[in-house]
């Protein structure tokens, strides 16, 4: 039995496209006034010694290059999560994550508002990418699928720091709240998705999953193996 879905219309703004201009407009105003990499500047001597910054580079610039990255894969993933779907007949099933997760950007709650520039993408699209974690993580056949790459926890752990605790946690808590309203039940978790499974594994996809595998080395980050974040 498919679990109920409550499909809300479909909003011309809430597309990938229009998230890609969001993102555009914040880093045209980083461009002009430095917020977000003096930001940088300043957290990067805190963050846990598990990170590390290879020598020879500046860590802020390289922190900086990460947040911009991993902001601009989240409507990336948004629109492969919509087109697998798609693909694998389940677009109704898929439909309210990946509006949760556009929301984020077109339509951010009251706490998020706040946050105005680079620094409110990058929680953002935090939220984003741990919302289709979890999603991942709370169905048998995309979670045997290892959907979630290694390196892609890393960059969502490497997030979490930039973002700062206790904030980072209430937003792992939100997500989870989030994630049993739309999927936790026994029936989600038993749905067979193998066939989305394999749409994401096409090869057409292979570029999001390299992306992802260099998205730390590509910007000079290391975490120190053993460590406890990993």
């Amino acid at each position: 039995m498919r679990p109920h879905t409550v499909q809300t219309p479909a909003s011309p703004e809430m597309t990938p496209q229009v998230v890609l201009e969001i993102i555009d407009q914040a880093r045209r105003k980083e461009a002009r006034s430095g917020t977000f990499l003096r930001q940088l500047r300043e957290k990067a001597p805190g963050l846990p010694a598990a990170v590390k910054v290879i020598d020879g580079h500046q860590p802020a610039t390289c922190l900086f290059q990460f947040a911009v990255e991993y902001i601009e894969m989240a409507p990336r993933l948004i629109e492969c999560v919509e087109a697998c779907a798609r693909e694998a007949g389940e677009s109704e099933l898929f439909a309210p994550f990946i509006e949760a997760a556009t929301r984020y950007f077109t339509q951010p709650s009251a706490d998020l508002v706040r946050f105005d520039g680079l620094d409110g993408l990058l929680i953002r699209a935090y939220l984003c990418h741990r919302l289709m974690e979890e999603m991942y993580e709370n169905n048998r056949s995309t979670r045997a699928g290892e959907l979630v790459d290694i390196d892609a926890t890393r960059a969502n752990l490497l997030a979490h720091q930039l973002i700062g605790e206790p904030f980072a946690n209430e937003l792992d808590e939100s997500i989870v709240f989030t994630v049993q309203q739309i999927a936790g039940t026994p029936d989600y978790y038993n749905l067979d998705l193998d066939p989305f499974v394999d749409q994401v594994n096409h090869v057409a996809w292979d570029w999001m999953r390299q992306y992802w595998e260099n998205l730390l080395d590509r910007n000079h980050i290391r975490f120190q193996l053993g460590s406890s974040l990993l």
